[in-house]
């Protein structure tokens, strides 16, 4: 694999792209720009995930016993009034179903992935509470990214609290949480790692990172979207080879036009990025 004709190319590709590819528990074969920031979009809910399941383990919640579900939130930013979030800029109506009723946290965690539902995110969120999410990054090792809000949370937005990831911080998270599977690790019991995993991989929105690697190929994976912004991140799990952590985040020109199409080419670009490294599987 010539890494440096894959920085060539993207070089030619608008905006900003950041990638990180290598073995666990290994150093990285080929990055780029991978401690940039990015908008996090939906990649903060591995975050959110592995903080619920240490949460869970330290005895502070039940993953299984029923909670309100409720369209009302805290803001993050101090003296704000609650938000709520808007049902058609979800991505799970299962969710929102159940608004007036009650939901178990495993099950909303499992929307929260597999579905990227905000709701359910916002839910997660307001049980374990955002400094927990930060323990999360910081046990990562991350050294950029935040989770500074909730999702649709607008005014904290607009007073400046954000969320970030960077490519490089999204695999270490994703490294400790798969080789945490096997081996106790700093983020949670090998059984809870196992267990988020197997949510990752249950993970529905493969039009990207999956869409590159061979049909029934695992990969543990997140991805997020907004408008100017696609991100993915996994952990593949070849037959053939070791397992390898693969993470593109991608964000557009501000002036650049921002529609369906532009997505449509983001994933394109991290499918054929991902099939790239597939390829160069046994090289890692």
């Amino acid at each position: 694999m010539a890494w440096e004709d894959l920085d060539a190319h993207l070089d030619t590709v608008p905006g900003t792209v950041s990638a990180y590819v290598g073995r666990l528990d290994a150093e990285p074969v080929w990055t780029r720009r991978a401690d940039v920031t990015h908008y996090a979009a939906s990649t903060m809910k591995l975050a959110v995930l592995v903080a619920l399941h240490r949460a869970a383990e330290a005895g502070a919640l039940d993953l299984d016993a029923p909670v309100p579900v409720a369209n009302a939130f805290d803001s993050a930013q101090p003296g704000a009034p609650r938000f709520t979030c808007a049902e058609h800029y979800d991505n799970d109506g299962a969710v929102w179903a159940r608004v007036g009723g009650t939901a178990s946290l495993r099950w909303l965690a499992q929307r929260m992935i597999v579905r990227s539902s905000n709701l359910a995110t916002n839910l997660v969120i307001g049980h374990v509470g955002l400094p927990a999410v930060a323990e999360v990054w910081t046990l990562a090792g991350a050294r950029h990214s935040v989770t500074g809000r909730g999702i649709e949370d607008f005014a904290a937005r607009d007073n400046g609290i954000t969320n970030l990831v960077t490519a490089a911080d999204l695999a270490a998270l994703l490294g400790l949480l798969a080789t945490g599977a096997t081996h106790p690790g700093p983020l949670a019991s090998p059984a809870a790692c196992a267990q988020m995993l197997e949510v990752l991989v249950a993970q529905e929105h493969r039009e990207d990172l999956a869409a590159g690697l061979p049909p029934g190929t695992r990969i543990a994976h997140k991805n997020g979207w907004v408008s100017g912004v696609r991100h993915g991140a996994g952990v593949v799990f070849p037959d053939d080879a070791a397992p390898y952590a693969v993470v593109v985040c991608t964000t557009r020109d501000a002036e650049a036009d921002n529609d369906d199409g532009d997505d449509a080419d983001a994933c394109a670009l991290i499918a054929d990025i991902s099939a790239r490294v597939w390829s160069a599987r046994h090289d890692l």
